[in-house]
């Protein structure tokens, strides 16, 4: 063969053993590690993910606090316990109250806390409000502790 013509070879540091890929073995530690990082890494996240949940429940209370507020002084009074929250997105079917009402007083409608429970609303004065508004916290229970415990304008027990 002379010089001139071309003659196919391996692209340089290719060799026949790297063709064939990863053995069992390197595959298992691999995963091995990945699992040794996420058993260190995973709790700390999952933790902050629950710590925003919290913010965003007591963020959420203040907010449909303002939309009572405003509710109130359109109509001269907080919902009725029977009423609920829904009185800040539905208008009420006493006529009286339908005249003064001005809502909707919450432009996505009535939100859950950030469990996907809802709201929990009495007209009771907690002592320093004149309502309880609260959520149940992760737990979707009355009480508990930690990020199970009540997040809001709790009643007086």
């Amino acid at each position: 063969m002379n010089a001139t013509q071309f003659r196919p070879s391996r692209p340089l540091g290719l060799h026949r053993a790297s063709a064939q890929g990863f053995t069992l073995l390197e595959m298992i530690v691999v995963l091995v590690i990945i699992g040794l990082i996420m058993g260190l890494v995973g709790p700390r996240l999952f933790n902050q993910a629950d710590k925003a949940k919290v913010q965003t429940a007591e963020t959420q209370v203040k907010m449909l606090k303002g939309a009572l507020e405003t509710m109130r002084l359109d109509t001269g009074r907080y919902p009725t316990q029977e009423e609920g929250l829904t009185l800040l997105v539905e208008q009420p079917t006493d006529a009286k109250l339908a005249q003064r009402w001005k809502g909707p007083y919450l432009e996505d409608g009535l939100p859950d806390d950030p469990w996907g429970n809802p709201y929990q609303y009495s007209p009771k004065s907690t002592g320093t409000h004149a309502f309880a508004l609260f959520s149940f916290g992760a737990d979707g229970k009355n009480g508990g502790d930690g990020y199970d415990s009540d997040v809001g304008m709790l009643p007086q027990q």
